[in-house]
């Protein structure tokens, strides 16, 4: 009996060691979706007389968990302030990574973190190397409660002596969209998203701030902070390739996005109110296009181009690293200079004198052709199955799969086969493309033998 005893525990202990950190990673946040869905269809988190279906309570968690902002309830009229703290927990976990929580009670029980846990944080927060790995988590957390502390406190004040809301309301509003704004979650305690503070800029500041300091990626703002202290000490710094790219392509981006809704919108549905609202509107729709659901207008009023444009934006997303889903600003980066490289005769990329590896290369054609399939396979599950119309469906699957939570409107009226394709959507935005790629690679060896190579006709 003790030799069959310690062969089980044996195959037990060699069969755990089969699953990989990123299987590891994608089961922890399915975990916290299930659990979030449970607690959100409990009486205490919902507001009396109020019920919530089993697919609207996993829908919203996984919209929390995954820091999309989609929602099929209104959260004030639904949600008790038990289950507003329970969806606040949820995006601060889906927004910083499992990981990040999860070494800082490593360090504050002054536990050491193993390799494996190191390969887990290397795959949350989709980095290449293992260096560094524990330092970056426990800055991440420090500039989450930084940020998230300092957005809290002046939209508190601000309500409560702006709008004249209780102190203790106003602190509830102000903690929630603190965290929701940082977190790049979208979610809202007012209903209408944004829409009632169109000509209030300092909400739509702070929370400007607060959802460009989640997507930008928290290596950039590794990098920012380490330049600044290096710069007092009257040293020189050098900004990595990562840096340089991710900021450059994340600004252009933000600009045309900026210009495409200004320049289509003039005419239409910016007609007839301030230049300065005008500005701020255009602005903020293309930021908040990148990874967040706020919103100061209704996007439905939009002309096509311009929803067609931000059906863009949210595919792309944030940058690696951040609170922000897509394929990432990387991904676009690398595949816009090689098209610009193969019209060059370039057969290497070459960008800030630096050479990218063919690997890199090839893993973002990968993660865009993947993604590509995924969002026009739900677009033709939703056209056959949903009474929409193409746009909206495109619109909506886009927001889902970018995490960003914008909608035209659709999102409670569909149906449950409707909300499973959503639900699938923002997991996979969550956890990104390569994660699932890697959840089911299978590890094999290396061909120890090539056949003749040929070619064959491609594009003509």
């Amino acid at each position: 009996m003790k030799n069959k005893r310690s062969l089980f525990l044996q195959d037990l202990k060699k069969n755990r060691l089969q699953i990989t950190p990123v299987q590891l990673i994608v089961l922890g946040y399915l975990t916290f979706a299930v659990l979030g869905t449970l607690l959100l269809s409990l009486p205490f988190s919902l507001r009396p007389g109020i019920r919530i279906s089993f697919i609207d309570a996993l829908f919203t968690a996984t919209s929390a968990i995954s820091v999309t902002g989609l929602t099929v309830v209104n959260t004030p009229e639904t949600f008790s302030i038990a289950g507003k703290i329970i969806l606040a927990f949820l995006f601060q976990i889906g927004g910083l990574g499992i990981m990040t929580l999860g070494t800082l009670v490593y360090v504050l029980r002054g536990s050491q973190v193993s390799l494996r846990e190191r390969l887990m944080i290397k795959a949350d927060q989709n980095q290449t190397e293992l260096q560094g790995m524990v330092m970056l988590m426990l800055f991440i957390f420090k500039v989450a409660i930084a940020f998230e502390i300092l957005g809290a406190l002046v939209l508190t004040i601000h309500f409560w002596q702006g709008y004249q809301v209780p102190l203790a309301e106003a602190l509830g509003l102000g903690v929630f969209h603190g965290i929701s704004g940082f977190t790049n979650a979208g979610f809202d305690l007012f209903g209408d998203s944004l829409r009632g503070f169109r000509q209030d800029y300092l909400v739509q500041g702070v929370l400007g701030i607060l959802l460009l300091a989640g997507a930008i990626g928290f290596p950039v703002i590794l990098e920012l902070y380490s330049y600044l202290i290096t710069r007092r000490r009257g040293r020189k710094y050098k900004f990595s390739l990562y840096t340089k790219l991710t900021t450059i392509t994340f600004a252009l981006l933000l600009v045309a996005g900026f210009l495409a809704v200004l320049l289509t919108e003039i005419p239409a549905s910016l007609a007839g109110i301030p230049w300065h609202q005008k500005f701020s509107v255009a602005f903020f729709q293309s930021l908040t296009a990148r990874s967040c659901g706020f919103s100061t207008v209704d996007v439905s009023v939009f002309q096509g181009t311009t929803l067609l444009f931000l059906c863009l934006l949210m595919f792309i997303g944030a940058s690696p690293s951040s609170c922000g889903g897509g394929i990432r600003t990387t991904t676009f980066a690398v595949l816009a200079l090689s098209v610009v490289g193969a019209l060059r005769g370039r057969t290497q990329i070459k960008v800030f004198r630096r050479e990218l590896y063919q690997e890199d290369v090839i893993r973002a054609f990968i993660v865009f052709f993947v993604a590509a399939m995924l969002v026009s396979g739900a677009v033709i599950l939703l056209q056959a199955r949903e009474p929409f119309q193409l746009t909206e469906v495109l619109f909506e699957v886009c927001s889902a799969f970018g995490t960003t939570g914008l909608s035209m409107g659709i999102t409670e009226k569909l149906s449950v086969f409707g909300k499973t394709v959503i639900i699938f959507l923002m997991f996979t935005g969550r956890i990104g493309i390569v994660s699932l790629l890697l959840l089911f690679q299978q590890r094999r060896p290396a061909d120890g033998y090539h056949f003749v190579k040929e070619h064959i006709i491609i594009g003509q």
